[in-house]
């Protein structure tokens, strides 16, 4: 996902070996079976995701807009609605060291953990990036205790049809998911992108469950570890995203909250910069040192007023462009609570607003692709745009 080219012939021999020493301790348990469903990125990618189309159009959590978020029928539907890349998922680890795909690390809002007597008392509080976080946590419980759970709604007031498939899915693991990638490759005769993310790595380093080794791990049993691979690695910790660099040649993404804000790392690490400080020229050439590209919210790359009216475009992405990253910001919604208040369509909650015009404001700006929870939509936008 970046412009920056990488010399796999020569680079990729050593952090290959660099990983076969960092792996040593992750544990057996974090792989299920390798199966035949084994895809190489390097022949099947097409050229790698420069070649993808533009503005690329990302699946959120697969198709988040019409179905639970991070299920294999959200990702299912994002592929069938022509999504370019679909986000699966967001990495959190259990107690026994699986990846399983999860918004976050706490379920209560995601699954059907509260309607478990028999996990009552895993409820507890935690402080988690040093916000006190109440609920059930995946870090508690085995990879056979959370496939007795089902996904549910995120965002039922927004989304009310989505809860039609309450308690339909599992949680997946990203092994499945890896294997799921290579089917649906074959099955659709093109290569299958997906867009994984890191979530929350210092809290679980911390916790003696490091998540890059794990991820590495997983991509290099399926040969999915390659420059050319069609997996963009992402999170919103640039240390994470450094860590995976020296370990994986897949493209990676920092992805930027809001100007003010730190990375938990860098507070962790007494590191003083925000978010403004990276979106600097300066910080930008850092970045593309050691990533592709940026995943910044799209407030980054057109502010919004008081009103919550877009305003004048920021030069991010020419400055991210200017220094080779790549643009893929979040996270773009049908619905009129998620869009700038001069696009928004009457006050209900669940209703659609002028999503078209959105799509049109942003695009113009020239950035890379953007992340979608109703990838048809997007895809209907981009048709607009390009004309």
């Amino acid at each position: 996902m970046g412009t920056q080219e990488s010399n796999e012939e020569t680079s990729g021999t050593g952090r290959r070996a660099l990983l076969g020493a960092a792996v040593l301790g992750a544990g057996g348990a974090v792989l299920g079976m390798a199966g035949t469903a084994r895809a190489d990125g390097a022949r099947h990618g097409g050229g790698g995701f420069k070649n993808l189309p533009k503005p690329t159009i990302i699946g959120h959590r697969g198709a988040s807009g019409y179905r639970p978020e991070h299920t294999f029928g959200s990702y299912q539907l994002a592929l069938d609605l022509g999504a370019d890349i679909v986000e699966a998922g967001d990495l959190v680890p259990t107690k026994d060291g699986h990846l399983v795909c999860r918004h976050e690390p706490e379920i209560g809002g995601t699954t059907d953990v509260a309607d478990h007597p028999e996990f009552a008392d895993r409820k507890t509080t935690k402080l988690l990036d040093g916000v006190s976080t109440t609920g059930w946590f995946t870090e508690d419980f085995t990879l056979a205790e959370l496939k007795t759970l089902r996904a549910v709604e995120r965002i039922p007031a927004n989304r009310p049809h989505n809860t039609l498939y309450n308690g339909r899915w599992e949680i997946p693991t990203f092994d499945e998911v890896l294997r799921w990638q290579d089917e649906q490759t074959r099955k659709r005769g093109k290569q299958v992108w997906i867009y994984p993310e890191l979530k929350h790595p210092t809290y679980f380093r911390k916790q003696g469950l490091p998540l890059e080794e794990r991820v590495a791990r997983l991509l290099r049993t399926y040969r999915k570890d390659r420059r050319s691979s069609p997996v963009i690695v992402q999170s919103f910790e640039p240390t994470s995203i450094q860590r995976l660099h020296k370990i994986v040649d897949n493209p990676l993404v920092v992805l930027l909250s809001s100007a003010g804000s730190r990375p938990w790392d860098f507070v962790e690490t007494g590191d003083p910069r925000t978010v403004a400080d990276l979106v600097k020229p300066a910080g930008l050439r850092e970045i593309a040192s050691y990533a592709q590209g940026i995943g910044p919210t799209l407030d980054l790359v057109v502010p919004r007023d008081a009103q919550g009216r877009l305003t004048t475009p920021t030069t991010l992405v020419a400055d991210a462009h200017r220094v080779g990253l790549v643009l893929h910001p979040y996270t773009m919604r049908n619905e009129n609570p998620f869009l700038p208040a001069d696009f928004r369509k009457g006050p209900d909650a669940d209703a659609y607003g002028d999503v078209f015009g959105a799509y049109k404001a942003y695009f113009a700006t020239g950035i890379d692709g953007v992340f979608t929870d109703q990838p048809d939509t997007g895809l209907l936008a981009r048709e607009d745009f390009k004309g």
